[in-house]
């Protein structure tokens, strides 16, 4: 096999936070004077690890501070030259848009880009198949990898047959918290925020992926520790119009072309990112996250020779979410938080007509991801082994050693 890490790292000038709702705006992230940013503690991990032959960097940021943040992560990466980095910044990802455009001169540019989650991984996906890697491993810059096999148990089963004669092209790892549990932290939820919790259900899930066998059918995909073959990922692209959880998305779409995604709770990460306050606009993003979900698979489910997706076979987690009950999460989600807590005003409106306006958003756009995975094989066939885009996207985005021979 030929892995390749890719690693998406947002940058901006601070860590001041934005409002998020929209592609180009992201959760969390670095700012460029951080002192030890996350990545730097990621690719330190990655040194001890075995058989890494690339990590692709997937730099994200803001046009105005873009220069400052590229001169920051390559100097990163030139403290870890013996992972064979290379930085995919705007220069280098407009060589693969063009390229894409070759194929498919009408598609929208920002379903192969540096923009939106579901598109930022799509550009990951591309720069792999032009380099010729047959397996890609995605891993976040706010991860730390936790012994030197992490490469082998990422790669561990795939390509392999199960008993029943399934292949086995794309599995999930765990993400462990500081004290080593891949349990959500259930705590006591407030009243306002009961509907909207989900990590009961989601630990009921994790309890039976822990004490079954090492690799099971999965129902959660942890995009940050998730390895795909070209068998997959030349098939099946993100879906780069949803604005977030584009990681279980991509489980969807991969069952309603016929590929299952395994778990295997032997592979994990440490994951510690940082504690984001529940506010009005990171409510509106999940509402129109799983307005969007329903309404895609809704749509999928009626499409002749798709695989279709059933909230039953999900349980018990995440089949509430992907069925015409998470409406009513939603609405009782909205009234709660009217009720108590600040932004009282901004949740009324979502009450009154901003939940509307995203189930209208959702049914406008459930099948425009359709069009788009039509395409995504002739779009892979020709960026696959393409050696002289290969080499002159090397020759931009190898970090270069600085004068003199000093290392930044």
């Amino acid at each position: 096999m030929n892995p390749a890490i890719v690693i998406p790292s947002y940058w901006a000038e601070t860590d001041q936070p934005t409002e998020i709702g929209e592609a180009g705006v992201y959760d969390h992230v670095t700012p460029i004077t951080k002192p030890v940013p996350e990545l730097e503690t990621c690719l330190r991990s990655l040194e001890a690890v075995r058989g890494v032959l690339r990590v692709i960097v997937l730099l994200v940021a803001p046009a105005e501070c873009e220069e400052s943040a590229r001169a920051r992560v390559d100097a990163i990466c030139r403290q870890h030259l013996s992972l064979s980095p290379i930085v995919i910044g705007s220069r280098e990802g407009s060589i693969v848009s063009g390229a894409v455009e070759k194929v498919v001169p009408r598609m929208d540019a920002d379903y192969v880009s540096l923009r939106g989650y579901g598109a930022i991984r799509n550009m990951g996906l591309a720069i792999a198949a032009m380099l010729n890697h047959d397996v890609v491993v995605f891993l976040n810059d706010d991860e730390v990898v936790l012994d030197e096999n992490f490469l082998i148990d990422a790669v561990y089963g795939i390509g392999s047959i199960t008993r029943q004669g399934i292949p086995i092209r794309c599995k999930s790892g765990l993400f462990l918290d500081w004290q080593n549990s891949p349990y959500a932290n259930v705590g006591r939820p407030r009243w306002s925020e009961r509907l909207w919790s989900k990590r009961i259900e989601f630990n009921q899930w994790m309890h039976r992926a822990l004490t079954g066998t090492r690799i099971s059918r999965a129902n959660s995909l942890c995009g940050g520790c998730f390895v795909v073959s070209a068998e997959a990922y030349t098939k099946v692209p993100f879906d780069p119009i949803i604005s977030r959880g584009e990681d279980l998305d991509y489980l969807f779409n991969l069952r309603m072309n016929g590929i299952d995604v395994w778990i295997d709770n032997a592979w994990r990460v440490r994951h510690l990112p940082p504690d984001l306050p529940q506010t009005a606009e990171h409510f509106v993003q999940g509402v129109y996250r799983w307005s969007y979900e329903t309404e895609k698979i809704a749509a999928a489910n009626a499409t002749p020779g798709i695989r279709q997706i059933r909230a039953e076979s999900l349980r018990p987690y995440p089949s509430g979410w992907i069925s015409p009950d998470v409406h009513r999460r939603i609405r009782g989600t909205a009234f709660r938080r009217a009720l108590v807590g600040p932004q009282r005003l901004a949740y009324l409106k979502i009450l009154l007509s901003g939940h509307r306006r995203a189930r209208a958003w959702a049914k406008e756009h459930s099948t425009e991801y359709f069009s788009f995975q039509t395409y995504w094989p002739r779009i892979m066939s020709d960026l696959w082994d393409s050696k002289l885009l290969a080499k002159r996207l090397l020759n931009m985005a190898s970090p270069k050693p600085v004068e003199g021979g000093s290392r930044s």
